[in-house]
């Protein structure tokens, strides 16, 4: 039975990544800042990101980071949070899995332009995509960690159906048959496990659109 952890719970990317993982079989135990398990984890512990020690993440096959903050004062926090599990998992075999973002992934063969970089990237979304491209440079020059970092495509739906079906990419933007980059919540929790349980993209960047 795989032992995973998930760090900052809370949020419905996680919660989507956690049921999935325990319908599977998984033994979860989820880190959160909410006073009760809001999840399907058979384990809760109220702990903060940032308070998470390395005693804490001992003895898992792998660490979800679903952190997500929106806020420009909070942006930041991409990196930081993504460099204190970094640090508190050096040198360790557990496996540490990002929920990405989309905005740096490549729309071009030579990897020099990446989607938040094109004309129609809203405004708005600019400053996240830009924290969490951050964030992923950093994570690049982290050889001491077995990191994954999984890219949405770039329609992101929280309330999309579960489809079970997937295409895999990798660093560049992937569309599908039908000219889409799309993906469900619910499917992206599929990719997840899926990654989990295969261990096949260690320092690497993949990312998922639905088939």
């Amino acid at each position: 039975m795989k032992k995973i952890a998930v760090a900052a719970a809370g949020g419905r990317t996680a919660r989507r990544i956690i049921t999935e993982a325990v319908n599977r079989g998984f033994d979860v135990t989820a880190f959160g800042r909410k006073d009760e398990n809001m999840t399907d984890a058979q384990h809760y512990v109220k702990k903060d990101i940032f308070d998470l020690t390395r005693e804490d993440l001992e003895g898992f096959d792998a660490v979800v980071d679903a952190f997500g903050a929106w806020t420009e004062d909070l942006l930041p926090q991409h990196s930081t949070t993504l460099a204190h599990l970094c640090d508190i998992l050096s040198g360790s075999s557990t496996r540490l899995l990002i929920v990405g973002g989309a905005g740096s992934l490549y729309v071009n063969p030579e990897h020099t332009v990446t989607v938040s970089e094109t004309p129609d990237f809203p405004d708005s979304f600019k400053p996240l995509a830009s924290a969490m491209a951050k964030a992923l440079g950093e994570l690049r020059g982290r050889n001491d960690v077995k990191w994954t970092y999984i890219s949405p495509a770039g329609d992101f739906q929280a309330d999309g159906e579960r489809t079970g079906k997937y295409i895999l990419g990798g660093e560049e933007l992937t569309l599908n048959e039908r000219g889409e980059s799309i993906i469900s919540y619910a499917d992206y929790a599929i990719a997840m496990v899926d990654e989990i349980e295969s261990g096949s993209h260690i320092q690497q960047r993949i990312s998922v659109v639905r088939a």
